[in-house]
């Protein structure tokens, strides 16, 4: 793939990512501002934003750091494929929060919950990244808006297109597949080339499909012989 190709996919991924496992934390930045005057509320949604951003920014650049020692790329791929085949059957909008009655109260409780709630992101945006520090902040950055403002739309168009989801599940898995390729265990001993990290991508993105439609089945079957027995 081109240099250019490979740069707008990354950003795409990146964006695509943290839209998709950001939908809760837009949720909890607006509860959370509730309960402030209205003329403050808007204020308080875009500082406690920018503060998670910029904590979530920071995070994934010591985790970027991290994956440089040998054999974290494998854990850390793992955990991107697990978010995956867990991502389709998330509910949306399940965590609570207390509003809060002052603007610092507001925008500290949405940097704790965002920094407690972010770990699946911050791995699944290193992996996109592919090491690079660039990537991370412009994506994060170019993101934050859709997070902050268009919560509630995506949540909507994600539930009457399920698609969105699986294809974001799909990326996510990819991204896990050439994040477990590209551990230095492997180069060292010449058994995945950096050519190769491609078809490794594609076989996680093949494993969370299928486990997910597995799983998919299993429950429609189990709900299926439920409301028969019933």
């Amino acid at each position: 793939m081109p240099d250019s190709l490979t740069l707008v996919w990354s950003i795409f991924e990146i964006v695509w990512i943290n839209i998709l496992l950001s939908g809760d934390n837009a949720i909890l930045i607006a509860l959370a501002c509730r309960g402030l005057p209205e003329e403050r509320r808007r204020l308080g949604v875009v500082l406690g934003a920018l503060g998670a951003v910029a904590l979530r920014i920071a995070f994934t650049l010591v985790i970027v750091h991290l994956l440089g020692v040998e054999c974290l790329r494998i854990f850390g791929g793992l955990l991107v494929v697990f978010i995956a085949i867990k991502l389709p059957f998330e509910q949306a909008g399940s965590k609570e929060i207390d509003a809060k009655r002052t603007l610092f109260g507001a925008v500290a409780s949405i940097v704790v919950a965002d920094a407690v709630m972010s770990l699946d992101n911050v791995f699944a945006i290193a992996a996109a990244a592919h090491g690079s520090m660039s990537l991370i902040v412009f994506g994060l950055a170019l993101s934050a808006p859709l997070v902050m403002f268009g919560a509630g739309f995506l949540i909507s168009l994600m539930e009457r297109f399920p698609i969105l989801v699986w294809g974001g599940a799909a990326i996510l898995g990819w991204a896990g597949g050439e994040l477990v390729a590209g551990d230095a265990l492997w180069a060292r001993n010449g058994l995945i080339a950096e050519t190769q990290q491609g078809i490794v991508g594609a076989v996680g993105c093949a494993v969370v499909l299928l486990v997910v439609s597995a799983t998919r089945y299993y429950k429609f079957s189990q709900s299926k012989e439920t409301r028969d027995l019933g």
